[in-house]
This record gives structure tokens, sequence and C-alpha cells, in this order.
């Protein structure tokens, strides 16, 4: 039995459905954008696919189908993180002095 007709439908132009698969062909392709480009074409191809059949055909979580899906029909389409997310540097910048500079510092001990 299928799910619910879907609220959010995206709408993709050509330029970036062949960005999609572009990115599908690239050997060193960062595995998240890959899925994301995954999702856009299953659902450009198949435009009433319920987000849960998606998330089974592509092995994915139903909340981050509908996640993408709806940021793609609200805020357009993007296959990168929003900038600024994630977690901050935990390691603070490296002081000033001493005569050196970033990088590996040499021991005075011969």
């Amino acid at each position: 039995m299928p799910g619910p007709a879907p609220t959010y439908r995206p709408v993709l132009a050509p330029a970036e459905i062949a960005a999609c698969e572009r990115l599908l062909r690239r050997p060193t392709a960062p595995q998240g954008q890959v899925a994301r480009a995954e999702l856009a074409l299953l659902l450009h191809a198949r435009p009433d696919l319920d987000s849960a059949a998606a998330a089974r055909h592509l092995g994915r979580q139903v909340n981050w189908v509908f996640r993408w899906r709806r940021a793609w029909a609200t805020a357009g389409f993007r296959l990168t993180d929003k900038p600024g997310r994630g977690r901050k540097p935990a390691l603070s910048p490296p002081r000033r002095g001493a005569g050196q500079g970033p990088g590996v510092r040499a021991s005075d001990a011969a």
C-alpha cells in the first residue's frame, strides 16, 4: 500500500539534473553529495513517489528524504550543506612569539 502523496515536490531545472548526473560519474565525489544527487534524480524521475518509498529505494532514513525534499521545494536546489554547519574547530589558533611560525617545532636539544 503506497504512502500519502508527498506534500513537497521539488522541480529541478535541466541544468540541475545535468549537474547531478555529472556528479554521479565522478569517481572521487563526496558521498554525501552523491546520495543527494541520487535522491534528486529519483524524485525527478518519479515525482509522485512518497518519502518512505524513496528512502527504502536508496537505503536511507525517511526523515533524511523528507528534509531534503522540503529544502529543495522551499529554498531551492543545492547538494551541499549550508555554510557554517557542523562542529567548530576544537584547537585554538597557534600562539605568536618565540620566533617559531606555524607547523612542526624543532626542539632545542641536540
